[in-house]
């Protein structure tokens, strides 16, 4: 696992303790993806250095919830359990 796989990895972690497991449909996922990468652009036009990496791990973060939460919509369509 490479440190980038690491950093998402523990900040899906700490998202899952905050907020347990997230099942959004695609319109909600969207909103909180856009709501960080605004947060991103905002650390970066602030010239905000550990405040970029903090929001570009949120980032991917994020991107992974919902490709989990998707995943989980496919299993449940496909009947698996």
């Amino acid at each position: 696992m490479t440190q980038a796989e690491a950093l998402i990895r523990a900040e899906r972690e700490r998202q899952e303790a905050k907020w347990g497991e997230q099942n959004h449909d695609d319109l909600k996922w969207l909103a909180i993806l856009t709501e960080e990468v605004g947060e991103l652009a905002q650390a970066i036009l602030e010239g905000n250095a550990s405040g970029i990496k903090v929001e570009r791990i949120q980032v991917a973060a994020v991107a992974v919830a919902w490709m989990e939460c998707a995943d989980r919509r496919e299993q449940k369509k496909e009947g698996w359990r």
